[in-house]
């Protein structure tokens, strides 16, 4: 059983970068990949802005920021990837862009590295047969914000092995996460809840039931929630939530989970959420969230 040491985690957006703080926060040398500088670029001023909001906050110190950025490192190569225990792939919920990095990845990683993703509607066996090693993938759903919230819904596909398995989930609990198993079925826990909730709180806003802070007021007062739907899904992202919603309509469809027209409507316009400056809310500040 080999020891886990290098983590990195395929994919730089806010999902990624929030995965990467926790792995190099919790103590394992971690790498971003990217194919797009720019994007790491983005990353890695967001993580040092969480993390130096964490001191403020009195969380950590500046020398503990000190040590987690001197673990953290990124790459646009797949080449510089071949030293990892764990990659975590946190992109485009699409299978075929899955698959083509896993297959890739199989070629340049050692025989003991576990392939992971952070998939929350495509079904990791699927994703796992993809991969060049399927007894050594599982899934690793992270809950957004990553770096604020603990739960991870671990997944064993139908090939993982349970060497695998037992390594993947002690993994989980060293980076300081609250692992939950289950199945490999659409949604797994969360999602099968989320993306029809959520969903549900934009056709209230397109059938003019109420604004957008309305919403989340409610919800927020009433159910004690600490973000109401629509601030949610705009640290989301409109095109996530778009992904999202086509990978688990094309799953189960189910009328809730189809991405409502107004959704559509707002990536055209470039309203895509808090990273864009607009979406149901307006923001001057496009951090991460906690920074």
């Amino acid at each position: 059983m080999g020891t886990i040491n290098t983590v990195t985690v395929a994919g730089s957006g806010t999902m990624g970068t929030g995965i990467a703080i926790v792995a190099a926060r919790a103590g394992f040398r971690t790498i971003v990949y990217d194919t797009r500088q720019d994007a790491l670029d983005r990353a890695r001023a967001q993580t040092e802005a969480f993390l130096n909001k964490s001191v403020a906050r009195g969380k950590l110190s500046a020398e503990e920021v000190a040590s987690i950025l001197g673990r953290w490192s990124c790459t646009t190569s797949l080449d510089d990837l071949s030293c990892s225990d764990v990659v975590i792939e946190a992109v485009f919920e699409d299978l075929k862009v899955k698959h083509a990095l896993f297959s890739s990845l199989d070629k340049i990683c050692g025989p003991e590295t576990i392939f992971a993703s952070n998939t929350s509607t495509i079904s990791i066996t699927e994703i796992a047969g993809g991969s060049g090693r399927p007894d050594r993938f599982v899934g690793m759903h992270f809950c957004l914000p990553a770096q604020l919230m603990k739960l991870i819904e671990m997944s064993p596909g139908l090939t993982t092995s349970a060497d695998t398995w037992q390594r993947a989930w002690e993994f989980a609990l060293k980076l300081g996460q609250k692992p939950v198993r289950t199945r490999d079925t659409p949604g797994f826990i969360l999602n099968y809840f989320l993306i029809p909730y959520n969903n549900d709180a934009i056709r209230l806003v397109e059938a003019g039931v109420a604004a957008p802070a309305e919403i989340d007021k409610a919800i927020k007062t009433a159910l004690g929630y600490p973000m109401g739907p629509l601030e949610l899904l705009d640290l989301i992202g409109m095109d996530t939530q778009r992904l999202l919603c086509e990978a688990m309509h094309g799953l189960t469809n189910e009328d809730r989970a189809a991405c409502p027209p107004l959704v559509k409507r707002m990536i055209a316009a470039g309203w895509v959420g808090k990273k864009s400056g607009r979406g149901f809310h307006e923001y001057t500040d496009t951090k991460m969230f906690g920074a």
